[in-house]
């Protein structure tokens, strides 16, 4: 097993993960097979119980793992199915180590940091390693490990200790680390100086903790001055090639192509002596095609002109990472459909009544943000707070016939909505939102656990049954015309009342997706609509790069007014609008 290790220095937050994602997505275009592992040094368990606003949002695997938004840039740049098993924190290896000194594994011994916990880190990172990732089932010959924070923080250090003895574990030219490190220029702006010495601390405190980088990986606003890297290879003995320069780019995905002009893994190859993995002739054509591919969408997104505004209608606006996959999965839709995408931030309390804290300038600001987007977004969220104001953007997206996609909490409040103002089902609420109205068209799923919160939800991937009568659906028709059932990935732990069901439906609110029962409602949809759309569980999740998800991208494309080309594109298996009409 070969092993690249990402951490950083200076500051968090500089895009180790993007770094990481890029440089496993490179080395799976060269036919290699890549994993990888985020480590993170909170106390959590997982991301699960984490404030959206304080630590972005949370990411949810097949497995029904809950964890960082980084996993979720894994598995879109590296097209990898990852598992709850692949994030590591404090939380779990102090778990693992407590449940196993309480069933005497260590032999009546002083359960300590080092050996134990280390030891338990390093066992962890090995055996995680080698699951498969993806459908040729084989064992990775790559795993990126990611150790969140920086260098030098209280938290890490255990994880820094057991990554140095993983090093010598793995043996010499099995493991690499890439320090990513920050470049500021003061004063800001063009006419301002590049400095050098953050970079230089950071790399003597990395080297102090034990760890020695093969590479520097240095982010900055600008490209970096040739001096600029002269000076940092310098001051920290390496070559020049080895200072990696990470400069702002016009998308994320421009990131791997920056990372190939410098010929990253030309260097990665050389100090690990990938030459001697084999890999077969199809997974090297694979790799070309997924590159090729690649380069063509974010090349392409640099020569469009036409824009669709979409207004995200949440809760969370004050962190974009509180949404980031459902904004990741609509640029994806975008790059398919050769557009460009301008994302609305609408903050759903100031849709509401104005009031003394809702402005009357930002009642009107969000209101003109609504009604002159090309489509409504409403995500997921949890509480009451701000929902009144999703139902009326819900409202006016049905009445005025304009693009409309629910996800998870945006579908059940579609429910209600057309609960009250269609069918007009007297007090009609939720059971989380309305506890005392008189009938609740959502309600607590019976086998979820009320009285906890961290993985009690309806988690992970599980199927959706598309039901008879339903062919005439705009979102069915993405999935092609033989395709009766799906599978998604879910986060909820409320579900539509199904004693309800029959009452929406006779009044044109269509339940075209259930679970395998038949009882649990999936999808919802209103045939009078150019796209009306609610979804239970979350299709970002699964959404990626080379592979949009079904449901933003129909979404995005009925916004765009292209609804029609891009359903016979997918079912021509194309990858991209503009591909299909070459």
């Amino acid at each position: 097993m070969k092993y690249v290790l990402v951490s950083g220095g200076v500051i968090s937050g500089v895009g180790k993960g993007i770094i990481a994602s890029s440089t496993g997505l490179l080395l799976k275009t060269t036919g290699l097979t890549v994993t990888s592992i985020k480590i993170d040094p909170y106390i959590n368990i997982d991301a699960g119980t984490m404030s959206p606003t304080e630590h972005g949002e949370v990411y949810v695997t097949d497995d029904g793992g809950e964890m960082d938004l980084d996993l979720g840039n894994y598995e879109r740049y590296l097209l990898t199915t990852l598992s709850r098993d692949h994030n590591i924190t404090t939380g779990k290896i102090y778990q693992h180590v407590i449940e196993r000194e309480r069933i005497g594994h260590y032999l009546g011994k002083t359960v300590q940091v080092v050996p134990h916990v280390t030891n338990a880190i390093q066992d962890w990172i090995e055996r995680v390693a080698k699951i498969p990732v993806d459908e040729s089932r084989a064992e990775p010959d790559v795993c990126i490990i990611e150790l969140g924070g920086t260098v030098g923080d209280i938290e890490s250090a255990p994880f820094i200790h057991a990554i140095s003895q993983l090093q010598r574990r793995a043996g010499k030219g099995n493991f690499i680390q890439i320090h990513v490190s920050y470049v500021p220029v003061v004063p800001p702006g063009p006419g301002g100086e590049q400095k050098t010495k953050p970079t230089q601390r950071a790399i003597s405190d990395v080297r102090s903790a034990g760890l020695n980088p093969d590479l520097i990986a240095c982010r900055c606003e600008q490209p970096l001055e040739e001096g600029t890297i002269q000076k940092i290879a310098n001051m920290c003995s390496m070559e020049a090639n080895q200072v990696i320069a990470v400069h702002n780019v016009t998308t994320t995905y421009h990131v791997p192509l920056l990372l190939e002009k410098q010929k990253l893994i030309t260097t990665i190859t050389d100090l690990l002596n990938l030459q001697t993995i084999q890999r077969p002739p199809d997974r090297l054509e694979r790799g070309n095609r997924m590159w090729m591919d690649w380069v063509d969408l974010a090349r392409g997104q640099d020569y469009l002109h036409d824009t669709v505004s979409i207004a995200l209608v949440g809760k969370y606006i004050s962190l974009k990472d509180a949404y980031i996959s459902v904004s990741k999965a609509l640029e994806h839709a975008a790059m398919f459909c050769h557009k460009k995408i301008e994302v609305v931030w609408v903050d759903a309390g100031h849709l509401e009544d104005e009031t003394f804290e809702n402005s009357p300038a930002e009642f009107h600001k969000a209101w003109h943000a609504v009604c002159t987007a090309d489509g409504v977004l409403v995500p997921g969220a949890f509480g009451t707070r701000a929902t009144t104001g999703m139902i009326k953007a819900i409202t006016w997206a049905r009445t005025k016939k304009k693009p409309f996609l629910g996800v998870c909490l945006g579908m059940q409040l579609a429910v209600i909505e057309f609960a009250r103002n269609v069918v007009g089902i007297e007090d009609v609420g939720s059971e989380e939102l309305h506890p005392q109205a008189k009938n609740h068209a959502i309600v607590y799923m019976p086998e979820v656990d009320k009285d906890k919160l961290g993985g009690t939800m309806r988690l992970g991937k599980h199927p959706c049954i598309f039901q008879k009568g339903t062919e005439w659906s705009r979102l069915r028709a993405l999935y092609g015309p033989s395709t009766s059932q799906i599978e998604e990935r879910h986060r909820h732990r409320y579900e539509v009342n199904p004693d309800m069901v029959d009452q929406l439906e006779k009044a044109g609110l269509s339940f075209i997706g259930k679970d395998v029962k038949g009882e649990r409602m999936e999808i919802i949809e209103i045939r009078d609509h150019p796209w009306f759309v609610g979804v239970q569980f979350h299709p970002e999740y699964l959404s990626r790069v080379l592979g949009p998800s079904k449901a933003f991208l129909g979404f995005f494309a009925a916004a765009a007014g292209c609804l029609e080309e891009v359903t016979e594109a997918i079912n021509q298996g194309q990858r991209s609008l503009a591909r299909s009409k070459q």
